[in-house]
């Protein structure tokens, strides 16, 4: 099994799978010609396992602990920097490391106190599988880092710091001489926006292809960092549960597979991809925790009515042990989701980002629980409420507000970011083009927006709704309505505690403050505008970008 010694005391033997057919290149995976498997096989240096998958690809893991030491493809070391290796975290320490092989599979297997780690190489194929399972919090978080050796794929995008080593903020945010920014959190991609990471020189790719982060924390809308390139090297990461922005606990267990994939320079093969990779040779490893195809159920449901048909829809499952997810049909509503472990889950349905309808769901081991037409109350979704005006629609994320698109992927001082401060005035068509997507304390708090009323409108109360996605240091709004009326200081919702704002992330939990207005604030002059006065308000933070602050979804003022 996967965690027991060869049958016979091995120390710089080589065992190689001869018998391999031709018909194994059909399993190479990403590279379009690949190289026979007649050297697949494992052997031991003394210090390491040196696995041969038969196509050009030969790696090492350290018995002492579990780290991958050596990544040759081609004849090309690919692996390390800085005298690093590419492991869980950054490193387990000692470890009890076994390897077995199985026909066409060779399983490496890592025992790290609660925590255990997996290898698996395939005849023919240019991939590792991983698969890592966490039992407790032992360990701080789960990681698994490539690390890449410098020079092999030069870049310069968001996530890379190859041409700076000014910081602006923390160590980890840089900033050009141009005035743009780099760090590894600029990924701009959510879980549910990314299939693999990677690079590629046009003749050879080397990528990591993400589980299902069914034990991942976060939900899909979740950021992270998934690579980052410096003069010193680079790395890939598959992480399923990282403190920075978290708003979920961590879930435990077996997560995996996940791809180390080797290419002749495209992109991995989409049979890696999760939700289509299946891995019925795995069935018979006997890893613990693992569940194969047969032993999970899906999720089917017939449609979702009550939609805004403008926006997509994603409908997740969640419970302490597992997550998932998956698009819900333009057209009709329908979705369905595969590969669920049993068990009973929330199922909610997100317009956009915003949770507006929600029920409990029961998953049994190979069937599909069908579901009817779920029907999206009506007041459930934010945006169908009649107001007099509205900036920006409900969609749980700051879209559509002055440098939204460019906050995933830069900091907020960076050149290309439109002025953060200047006023908004109901009418004249760019509200929320106008409108800048955080608000800090001690950036662009007292933002002021100019609308007018109708004698009616003026002579009610009405409420004011702000709508928020996260926030940084307890920052929440105050309003001040024509310098007479002065609304409570809010409670704090329960956010994320670290950076979130300036790291690339508005996704914490989506809040909705909300202000009853007495009729005595307004003007009663219909030719006058009526001023909003929008403060952040906090005891914490410190100054700038980091003082208190909070991402904004929309805000209204209904009729």
């Amino acid at each position: 099994m996967s965690g027991s010694t060869p049958r016979r005391p091995v120390r710089r033997r080589t065992f190689v799978l001869g018998a391999v057919a031709a018909g194994s290149a059909a399993l190479a995976g990403p590279l379009a010609a690949p190289a026979a498997a007649a050297g697949f096989g494992w052997s031991d240096d003394g210090s390491h396992y040196v696995v041969d998958t038969g196509a050009q690809l030969v790696f090492k893991v350290s018995k002492s602990n579990g780290d991958l030491t050596s990544l040759v493809h081609r004849g090309v070391e690919y692996q390390g920097y800085g005298g690093m290796n590419s492991h869980v975290e950054s490193g387990l320490g000692a470890s009890t490391v076994t390897i077995r092989q199985s026909g066409a599979t060779i399983l490496i297997s890592v025992a790290h106190g609660t925590l255990r780690h997996y290898y698996a190489a395939r005849s023919g194929e240019n991939n590792v599988y991983l698969w890592t399972d966490k039992a407790d919090a032992s360990v701080s978080a789960t990681r698994y880092i490539v690390r890449v050796r410098k020079g092999l794929f030069r870049n310069d995008e968001p996530d890379s710091y190859t041409y700076t080593d000014r910081t602006v903020e923390a160590s980890d945010v840089f900033a050009k001489s141009d005035g743009q920014t780099r760090s590894k959190h600029y990924s701009k991609l959510r879980v549910i926006d990314y299939t693999h990471t990677g690079w590629s020189t046009g003749s050879v790719g080397l990528w990591v292809v993400r589980s299902n982060h069914e034990k991942a924390s976060g939900g899909p809308f979740y950021r992270s960092l998934l690579r980052h390139q410096s003069a010193d090297g680079g790395g890939l990461y598959e992480i399923l549960y990282y403190g920075q922005n978290q708003t979920e606990a961590q879930r435990f267990g077996l997560q995996g597979p996940y791809v180390i994939a080797f290419t002749d320079g495209g992109a991995p093969s989409s049979s890696l991809f999760p939700g289509t990779l299946t891995t019925p040779w795995a069935d018979s490893l006997g890893i613990p925790g693992y569940v194969g195809a047969g032993g999970r159920g899906r999720v089917a449901g017939v449609g979702i009515t009550g939609r805004n048909t403008a926006y997509p829809y994603t409908v997740g499952l969640a419970n302490a042990a597992a997550q998932y997810w998956g698009p819900a049909r333009a057209s009709d509503g329908h979705f369905s989701i595969g590969g669920v472990l049993p068990g009973t889950y929330t199922l909610t349905v997100h317009k956009g980002e915003l949770a507006v309808h929600s029920t409990q769901v029961t998953v049994s081991a190979g069937a599909t629980t069908t579901l009817n037409t779920l029907a999206i109350p009506s007041s459930n979704d934010p945006s169908n409420a009649s107001a007099i005006w509205r900036i920006n629609d409900w969609t749980g994320t700051p879209s559509g507000f002055k440098n939204a698109d460019l906050m995933t992927y830069a900091h907020p001082s960076d050149v290309r970011a439109a002025a953060w401060t200047g006023n908004v005035v109901i009418g004249d068509g760019g509200e929320a083009a106008a409108f800048p997507c955080y608000l800090w304390k001690d950036v662009n708090s007292g933002l002021l927006v100019y609308f007018r009323l109708t004698a009616a409108q003026a002579a009610a109360a009405h409420t004011l709704r702000i709508g928020v996605t996260t926030a940084y240091a307890n920052g929440r709004p105050q309003v001040v309505v024509n310098d007479t009326w002065t609304s409570a200081i809010p409670s704090p919702p329960t956010q994320p505690n670290t950076r979130s704002l300036t790291n690339g992330s508005y996704r914490g939990n989506n809040h909705t403050f909300t202000y009853s207005v007495p009729a005595s604030a307004w003007l009663t002059d219909t030719g006058r505008y009526n001023v909003l006065r929008i403060n952040v308000v906090s005891g914490s933070g410190t100054t700038g970008f980091l003082s208190a602050g909070t991402s904004i979804d929309a805000i209204d003022l209904l009729a």
